[in-house]
């Protein structure tokens, strides 16, 4: 790859000679090597000496001239490729044009929660990087709901990808994260994910976005062009749209047809990657496998040039999930197409980019049929430049062709460092969730816990592997809970159960205290394997039992896992006393589960995801993309917004507090009046029968002026003796009178820190038309008009009061 380019920075001293040589792409090794001859390496393209050891002027080649603007060079650059070159350029390992001096490149990059070596080899670990920080996955992170964490996340990916990059061992351009809404508990890819709530998933993508591509002081003020703002690493969201399923009976991401109605689209699936687009700035998109009703989402032009690039204005390219093209005619055999009309069809309806597999010989669809494509009148060639441009404009704002003089000192010290280890830590800790705690079995006392057993499967209580995930790279080490928990008792024993029995019954007798980590693997939930059902497999509840039973003291119990697990035995069951998530934890997994379990961390975090009882996956089935229930099968709707089935094991927003908290606030209720202008329009609303009708049932969100706000301040007060940190969920809930409605809505959070025995203030400013809008069956985003009701927290720790919007005509 790109990884040519890089350590003349490093080794500014050296004088070194100047012959080089690209080399092509071919099978599935890094693309360009490093670019090396007689000891030099390039750290960017436009480098004259470069140029000269080709037998080339720089002075000659006007897209690097580094005076003129972005999209002039570009423009030049373009019109300097032969068909045959630009055709080339297409697919995810770009072989260049030595002819006019420009490299290959592989644009496939992950980065999901640290660097990964996923790909086809345009990230590698060895040498001067043996590895890189591993975070917690994502579906952990966004347990913290802090913004702020996921901000710090994703600047230090960015800092070890960039450091890596100079090193020669990483390119500029990662497809993270991913922003798919955890619509069905069964989805093998929530582990990837923030949740089930398309406004936190949003958020993550905003945050994470920010801190992948955005320079400090660097990049155009207000009214600027955007295709000129410099970015640190461009990052991509993922898997535009209504991606959910991924091989679940006879059902397969290949030929699934995901049957959505409008208002889900923009209410649900939609929704994150806008945010993503519109307020994160992200530089890419990656469309899905999946057809939307009946369309392949990447040969969709609604989705992807009148949506993503039209409306949204995304301000950088597109990509295919990787092989959909190939898919279009391989699997779900699209309107009978073959290779050549897939390949227009795509490109005409605004793919920029097709990913291809990486197996030996394997050729993306763009690069093996694009020519023909144009030769057969069926592709346009300014389409085929259009795309090229969105390439290459993203690669000049990544310093690619010119260096970023600001990042060029970063190099080994910058990755793995103790301050991204700790912060890994950090995420694990605050992503931790406890979901039981029974007569404050935690945390343990380490003044009355002298010995103690710990007990699981050898991947769980040894989880070298299992907590890093899926699409990790190498990490920096890994911090095991037997490791971490043996530094706080030394006298702790580890007894491995296997999938039959397991015999730690008798030893768990003699020992102060008992833990047990339980849960799944990524053999169970990953990408390609949905979930069967909602249990834990591999015996794992009957020994679980076993072990309970026969300690003298109630068990902790430790769960593995992304996706929700129906563990309502161990709630029910007085001898196991608490229950902690931890998710894939990452690295430092380890730690975070001690630093909990010994009350070292007050945990805070709150599940990302309603967890079910089993009973579930029996009333409706994963191929279902409806939202709100559908009373004539008996499905009883997804995720807390619309589920109205019988009573879950745990909702969306549970956890648990070694703090006792209270919440307090002087408001008891609010009126907003908005006037509607002359010029724009009442729109109507699905009311319940029987209610009243009004003058002016609701204002379309897209044409108000949208400047009417909501303020309030709540006091969390601390009345517990430890210090800790404490999640506000901030819901709205639309009038009584709208039918189909969402029974509530997330509209803003707030992780804050609460001393022990000390109050804080939070207040929060809500904007009417994103707070209390709601999609309309008509698919209008909309302000209905009546008595709406914030509500803060949830169960026993609650606080609301009513808002009365007025619609002034």
């Amino acid at each position: 790859m790109a990884s040519s380019l890089r350590h003349c920075v490093l080794l500014a001293s050296l004088l070194c000679a100047v012959s080089v040589a690209f080399t092509s792409v071919s099978g599935g090794g890094s693309g360009l090597g490093p670019i090396t001859t007689n000891g030099r390496n390039y750290t960017k393209v436009c480098d004259p000496a470069r140029f000269a050891a080709m037998g080339l002027e720089m002075g000659g080649f006007r897209y690097c001239d580094a005076s003129l603007p972005y999209a002039e060079r570009v423009r030049d650059l373009v019109g300097r490729l032969t068909l045959e070159e630009k055709v080339r350029n297409l697919g995810d390992r770009a072989e260049g044009a030595a002819r006019v001096g420009l490299p290959p490149y592989l644009w496939w990059g992950e980065a999901l929660h640290g660097v990964s070596d996923t790909g086809p080899g345009g990230t590698r670990f060895g040498d001067v990087v043996p590895g890189a920080t591993s975070f917690p996955l994502v579906i952990n992170s966004a347990a913290a709901f802090n913004e702020t964490l996921w901000g710090a996340i994703g600047g230090a990916v960015s800092t070890e990808i960039r450091a890596m990059y100079n090193l020669g061992h990483a390119e500029l351009t990662y497809w993270s994260p991913n922003i798919n809404v955890v619509r069905d508990p069964r989805w093998g890819r929530a582990s990837e994910t923030p949740g089930e709530d398309p406004f936190v998933v949003g958020r993550y993508a905003v945050n994470f976005v920010r801190a992948m591509q955005d320079i400090d002081g660097a990049g155009p003020g207000p009214g600027a062009d955007p295709f000129a703002r410099p970015i640190k690493v461009s990052s991509c969201c993922k898997h535009y749209a209504a991606y959910d399923v991924d091989a679940w009976l006879t059902a397969d991401r290949l030929t699934f047809d995901a049957r959505v109605e409008e208002r889900d689209m923009i209410e649900t699936f939609e929704r994150p990657f806008e945010m993503c687009v519109r307020d994160g700035d992200a530089s890419c998109v990656m469309c899905s496998y999946n057809r939307i009703n009946g369309v392949p989402a990447c040969a969709n032009a609604r989705l992807l040039s009148e949506t993503v690039r039209g409306e949204w204005q995304l301000h950088g390219y597109i990509v295919s999930d990787c092989d959909s093209v190939r898919v279009m005619v391989r699997d779900a055999k699209w309107l009978g197409y073959n290779g050549v009309e897939a390949t227009a069809a795509a490109m005409k309806a605004g793919l920029d980019l097709d990913c291809g597999m990486y197996w030996e010989g394997a050729q993306d669809f763009f690069t093996a049929f694009g020519l023909d494509a144009v030769r057969q009148g069926k592709l346009r060639e300014s389409e085929v430049d259009n795309a090229l441009r969105n390439l290459y404009l993203t690669l000049m704002r990544l310093g690619f062709f010119d260096g970023i003089p600001e990042l060029e000192s970063l190099g080994a010290d910058d990755v793995c460092t103790e301050e991204h280890k700790e912060l890994a830590a950090d995420a694990a800790r605050q992503g931790m969730v406890l979901i039981k705690n029974d007569h404050g079995r935690l945390p343990l006392d380490t003044n009355k816990v002298h010995s103690l057993s710990l007990v699981g499967l050898l991947q769980h209580i040894n989880a070298t592997d299992v907590m890093l995930g899926d699409y990790r790279g190498k990490p920096c080490r890994v911090v095991t809970p037997y490791d971490a928990i043996r530094k706080v008792v030394s006298a702790t024993s580890a007894h491995v159960c296997d999938d039959g029995a397991c015999g730690a019954a008798a030893d768990v007798k003699t020992v102060d205290a008992t833990i047990v980590i339980a849960g799944l693997n990524m053999s169970v939930e990953k990408e390609g394997n949905d979930r069967e059902d909602l249990l834990l497999p591999w015996n794992q509840t009957n020994w679980i039992n076993a072990v309970a039973e026969a300690s003298p003291y109630p068990i902790i119990l430790v769960i593995i896992s992304a996706g929700g697990v129906d563990v309502s035995f161990a709630q029910n069951n007085p001898k196991i006393g608490a229950i902690l998530w931890a998710g894939y934890p990452g690295e430092e997994g380890g730690t975070a589960i001690a630093d909990v379990l010994f009350g070292k961390y007050n945990p805070g975090g709150r599940l990302p995801l309603t967890w079910y009882k089993n009973e579930y996956i029996s009333k409706i089935p994963m191929t279902s993309m409806a939202l709100r229930p559908v009373a004539d099968k008996g499905y009883p709707g997804r995720t807390y917004k619309f589920y109205g089935g019988p009573e879950v094991l745990y909702p969306f927003g549970h956890g648990l507090s070694y703090s006792n908290l209270s919440y307090a606030s002087d408001t008891t209720g609010a009126s907003v009046t908005a006037r509607v202008a002359a010029w724009e329009s009442c729109k109507q609303l699905t009311r319940k029968l029987g209610t009243a009708a009004l003058a002016c049932p609701a204002v379309n969100v897209a044409g108000h002026g949208c400047q009417e706000e909501v303020s309030f301040s709540l006091t969390v007060a601390n009345r517990g003796s430890r210090d800790g940190t404490h999640v506000v969920l901030v819901y709205t809930v639309p009038p009584a009178e709208v039918d189909d409605a969402p029974l509530k809505q997330l509209v803003a959070f707030r992780r804050v820190f609460v001393p022990a025995g000390a109050a804080v203030q939070v207040p929060f400013t809500l904007n009417v038309c994103k707070a209390f809008a709601i999609v309309e069956e008509t698919a209008y985003t909309v302000v209905p008009s009546g008595v709406s009701t914030v509500l803060v927290g949830d169960e026993a720790l609650s606080f609301s009061f009513p808002v009365k919007i007025e619609l002034a005509v």
